[in-house]
């Protein structure tokens, strides 16, 4: 096996991910990735082919697409808490495909659109367990499961946020008039796809178990319990009485069901609902990405301070030779989680990082 990683490191790995969640590890999850080693494998069938799942075709087979994410993996060194991992990359908001929507790959990224134009009222949500792109990805899943037996920790592919799904199927600002217009619709169907998303989730980690070593999502902060990184970008749209209407008992009722739950707080415009966020008890932690053109995470201390104060747990977004800089300024960073890349180059520089904030 290429891929540099055993059964001994990923007993690290479990232990300090558990303690990081328990409060006990004393110090912040550092995964630090670094790029450019040799594989010592042939390069894959499909040479030409991305890592990203959005560019292949549907002819491509599961087989090829693991094989080239072995290859991908192969390249890499794992330093600190880090770990391999994969996640099948179907787009962002891809339960709106499993409801019916229609898929729109392009170049690393894919847009979904409404299978037809409906009223609200017309609307109805309910998952087909035969749904093609939710094939796929199980079949995938089943090929990595089957390929590594565990080595690779595959995670969840990135179902989407509540009303992110609804807004592929009311786009523009219809959904914003909805909101005015027919909220008892809106929740209606929040709610039904509550029970899709959950479906979902359920369906394809019976396929991942029980080779795979835990729970990773689009962000692979690690647990080996139940975790996902929960979102809501529709709601930069909406002010706080809105979110608190619309938004949060779905994201209060999933944060439930989940041992380890994230929210990824995108934009300055999303600022707003901190408030909210912090006060849910089940909601572990939040993930602040300030959005583009904005200063990255080290320029964003009250932020951070404001999460950990809450007593949630916070992931770093910024160049990690700058996490230092929020470390300085309020204090203790053992409740941060910090995921990295660098080259090869520099693990000179990366190992004396890690050993400065006990990751090693």
């Amino acid at each position: 096996m290429a891929i540099d990683f055993n059964a001994e490191r990923w007993l690290e790995v479990k232990q300090n991910a558990r303690d990081w969640w328990a409060g006990k590890l004393g110090r912040p999850l550092i995964q630090m990735i670094l790029t450019g080693r040799d594989p010592e494998r042939p390069e894959p069938r499909l040479k030409h082919v991305a890592k990203e799942v959005t560019s292949y075709d549907i002819l491509v087979t599961p087989d090829d697409i693991v094989d080239n994410w072995d290859y991908y993996l192969s390249g890499l060194e794992f330093l600190g808490d880090a770990f391999p991992r994969i996640w099948p990359d179907f787009g962002a908001g891809v339960l709106a495909a499993f409801l019916g929507a229609r898929p729109e790959p392009g170049q690393g990224t894919i847009w979904f659109h409404p299978d037809r134009d409906r009223e609200i009222k017309d609307l109805h949500f309910k998952l087909d367990s035969n749904n093609i792109w939710l094939g796929r990805i199980k079949q995938i899943a089943g090929t990595a499961m089957e390929r590594w037996g565990g080595l690779v920790q595959v995670g969840m592919t990135d179902l989407g946020g509540n009303l992110d799904v609804l807004s592929t199927f009311r786009p523009g600002e219809k959904l914003i008039m909805d909101l005015v217009d027919y909220p008892e619709e809106v929740k209606r169907l929040a709610w039904e796809e509550h029970e899709a998303w959950w479906e979902s989730f359920e369906d394809i980690n019976s396929v991942l178990k029980p080779f795979n070593p835990g729970y990773t999502a689009w962000t692979p902060i690690f647990s080996e319990t139940p975790y996902y990184m929960l979102q809501c970008d529709f709601c930069y749209m909406i002010g706080p009485a809105m979110f608190d209407e619309f938004v949060r008992p779905e994201l209060e009722a999933s944060c439930r069901k989940l041992d380890h739950a994230f929210y990824h707080l995108d934009g300055v415009g999303a600022l707003p609902h901190l408030d909210a966020l912090l006060s849910m008890p089940a909601l572990k932690g939040v993930q602040w990405v300030p959005g583009a053109g904005k200063e990255q995470g080290e320029a964003w201390p009250d932020v951070y301070r404001k999460i950990l104060n809450a007593g949630k747990r916070a992931q770093f977004i910024g160049n990690w030779r700058n996490f230092d800089k929020i470390a300085d300024k309020i204090g203790p960073a053992s409740n941060f989680v910090l995921i990295g890349f660098a080259d090869i180059s520099e693990r000179t520089e990366v190992m004396a990082f890690l050993k400065r904030h006990g990751a090693i």
